[in-house]
């Protein structure tokens, strides 16, 4: 009876565990923020909270005009909550939340990680769950739209407020030696590049979405941005699908794969609070996979 006893309490547990353990999806803004830190379930920033948008829509808002590093806690804050002990998160980025999450996986993803209960504060950090602690997140993967991990020459060229420290980040040789892109913690980086440029984004080298260029949003590997296009524009390498090496024979960072191109030109940098631009095209992919 003993050896029953302690077979069903066992079994109990284990029901107990599959039964609180839950998939996030946590959506990580870029330049100039608008949600309110702290509050997951804020989407000011990508548009109506109504919209689907993943399994279990989080936003993580941060102030998207501070440094990567004053702000890298509270994006830590928000992967303690949902993604640790039995919950896994999938996670979508853009622009400057590339960097961000890039940033934070680099140089915090290897750290011991508090377990956590997935039932924030109205500041946005979670109670323990039950003590013990483990390396990193439980991530499946990133998809990250129109991503400045490589940076923007518009910030190069002072473009954007000057003054603003995420700005100074941005400045492509800067956010390319903020930290080892290669580093991801075996994570996937999918990336998304669009290509709807304008008059004024001449500046940026190569097929642009307004704001960042392909070298970027491609997850070009380098020390600073270089000019890359569609298969279609014969005055610039192409930017190539998958992970492999691009036309010319420049490398992407590891563990990056370019899954979306713009090669009709059809998307701009902007969600403009409507899910819009190449945010929708992550958004649609988001929904329509199987999570």
């Amino acid at each position: 009876m003993r050896q029953i006893r302690m077979l069903c309490a066992l079994c109990l547990m284990l029901v107990t565990s599959w039964a609180t353990a839950a998939n996030y999806t946590l959506w990580i803004n870029g330049r100039t923020g608008g949600g309110a830190i702290g509050n997951y379930n804020d989407f000011t920033y990508w548009g109506p909270s109504s919209t689907a948008a993943g399994v279990n829509k989080k936003a993580v808002n941060w102030d998207g005009r501070s440094s990567i590093a004053s702000q890298s806690g509270t994006v830590r804050n928000a992967l303690d909550c949902f993604c640790t002990g039995t919950n896994w998160c999938y996670i979508v980025t853009h622009s400057a939340g590339d960097l961000m999450m890039g940033y934070t996986l680099a140089n915090y993803g290897g750290s011991a990680r508090l377990k956590k209960n997935a039932s924030p504060a109205s500041n946005g950090v979670c109670g323990n769950s039950d003590g013990t602690s483990q390396t990193g997140w439980n991530i499946k993967w990133v998809r990250a739209a129109s991503g400045a991990a490589g940076g923007s020459e518009l910030s190069d060229a002072g473009s954007w407020t000057t003054s603003e420290p995420l700005v100074q980040d941005l400045k492509t040789t800067t956010a390319r030696a903020m930290y080892n892109h290669n580093t991801t913690r075996n994570v996937w980086f999918y990336m998304y590049a669009a290509a709807k440029g304008t008059a004024y984004s001449g500046i940026l080298p190569g097929q642009d979405d307004e704001a960042v260029a392909y070298h970027s949003t491609g997850g070009v590997a380098g020390s600073s941005g270089g000019s890359y296009c569609n298969p279609s524009d014969w005055f610039c390498n192409d930017l190539t699908l998958g992970s492999a090496a691009n036309e010319g024979g420049s490398a992407k960072w590891s563990y990056h794969s370019v899954v979306f191109r713009d090669d009709s030109e059809a998307y701009n940098h902007y969600a403009n609070g409507n899910w819009g631009g190449i945010v929708g095209v992550v958004r649609s992919a988001v929904v329509n996979s199987a999570l």
